[in-house]
């Protein structure tokens, strides 16, 4: 009897060290996969941003051992991700004598559509596998009539006719990523509010994937902003930092501890949509006393006409030529523009305060069609910034005032889905290139 219980008992005790072996093992290989697939993703990020690269400068770039470099590298060169050159091709000589072999991106390996949906604008655009542009075209549509139920059929039709041009079939797209304007919700995959429709709750993302059978995601613009500002400079972009886009609205894209940060349903970052001032100026949000409903460029038409701050917002329809005459008058020092200017700084200022109180940012980057008046708004962020702010808060972060560049918007859209497309597993990344059609597309003018 108690031989046997004595049996029992080691047949447990080896089934349980059994089991602990095998969650062991497990563990140490999911932890090897997970290795290998972030030593991937370096390698072809080193490749998408520097270009042909030997195996030996691979290795200094990411800082990979040479026999790291050597195994990965195979595997994408079996996938058809990357390709071999000899530095000759590229047209530059790198060391004298033979050739160097070189390692560069398959570019026709994947495709991705960007889309950006702005105030009657819908801009689409085309990038390779090596995040390059391939082509660009803008669709308009009626925002003041676009609605749930009208604007998907429109955006379809829009991406349908784009893929046509450029004679790219379904499945040579990996990724539909969108941006747009206002709150976009990431569960839903739709727009809950943007000044680009008339109606809310616009559904994007389940009507794409419906169609198009691939990955889609949505985001906001201002976040793409900070997306790109952090894939092109990431030494001085990076850590916790923000981006305020002065503009038709006012946005803001926040990089919190070296992350993009969009918040539980993507809505983080609603900057213009903030209080400034309680029952004050109406906002096109329909609220009163918004941030935009002072810096928002129907706001600064609004106070350089003296016009009431109850006026609607729907009603004033900017146009360059208004814009333009307000930052000449300014600059001819007309004194009437200038206070419109500085009155808008205040506020910014204010607006900029909040986010040091509370997010203690080493950066804020400020972009957008309306920082062309920056220097006359200047004088208005300090004081606004002064006023709202002990002294010792408000000289530990730099301001950086960035020329507007819409394709800003487009290379965060590339730059995330690329970072997904690296991610996953070769099979849902790799596309057998069509030969006729991927020549027609490489010739298409941008």
């Amino acid at each position: 009897m108690i031989r046997r219980k004595i049996a029992r008992n080691q047949l447990r005790v080896g089934r349980t060290r059994s089991r602990q072996w095998r969650v062991r093992n497990m563990t140490k290989k999911s932890d090897r996969d997970q290795i290998r697939r972030r030593n991937r993703k370096v390698i072809l990020q080193a490749l998408r941003r520097c270009g042909p690269q030997a195996r030996i400068d691979l290795g200094q770039a990411t800082a990979l051992s040479p026999a790291t470099v050597t195994a990965i590298t195979s595997d994408l060169l079996d996938e058809g991700l990357i390709e071999g050159i000899d530095s000759e091709d590229t047209g530059v000589n790198l060391t004298r004598g033979r050739p160097r072999s070189l390692l560069q991106l398959c570019s026709n390996a994947a495709f991705v559509i960007t889309v950006r949906i702005s105030v009657n604008s819908i801009a689409l655009a085309l990038a390779n596998f090596a995040g390059e542009k391939c082509r660009s075209k803008f669709v308009h549509f009626d925002s003041s009539t676009a609605n749930a139920e009208n604007f998907p059929p429109i955006l379809l039709s829009a991406i349908e006719t784009f893929m046509e041009e450029a004679n790219l079939e379904k499945r040579q797209v990996r990724e539909i990523s969108v941006a747009a304007q206002g709150v976009v919700d990431l569960r839903t995959g739709e727009v809950v509010w943007s000044p680009a429709f008339a109606g809310r709750n616009i559904p994007i993302i389940a009507e794409l994937r419906r169609s198009f059978d691939v990955n889609c995601l949505l985001s906001n613009d201002t976040n793409m902003i900070t997306e790109a500002l952090h894939w092109l400079e990431p030494d001085k972009y990076s850590g916790t930092f923000a981006v305020i886009m002065l503009d038709y609205g006012v946005g803001m894209g926040l990089h919190l501890n070296g992350e993009l940060f969009a918040g539980e349903h993507g809505s983080a970052g609603e900057l213009g949509h903030t209080n400034h001032m309680p029952g004050g100026a109406l906002c096109r949000c329909g609220k009163q006393g918004c941030i935009e409903a002072y810096l928002g460029d129907y706001a600064l038409i609004r106070a350089y006409k003296k016009m009431s701050e109850s006026s609607d917002p729907k009603a004033i329809l900017p146009d360059g030529a208004t814009s333009e005459e307000l930052f000449l008058s300014a600059e001819n020092g007309n004194e009437h523009a200038l206070k419109t200017l500085k009155d808008a700084g205040i506020v910014l200022g204010y607006a900029i305060a909040r986010i040091l109180a509370i997010l203690d940012p080493s950066r804020v980057v400020l972009t957008g069609q309306s920082v062309r008046a920056y220097q006359f708004m200047e004088d208005g962020l300090y004081q606004g910034l002064n006023d709202a702010l002990v002294e010792n808060l408000t000289t530990k972060f730099q301001i950086d005032v960035m020329p507007w560049n819409a394709d800003f918007i487009h290379r965060g859209l590339v730059a995330q889905a690329m970072e997904r497309l690296d991610n996953r597993s070769p099979k849902s990344t790799q596309v057998e290139p069509t030969s006729a059609n991927n020549d027609k597309l490489m010739e298409a003018p941008l």
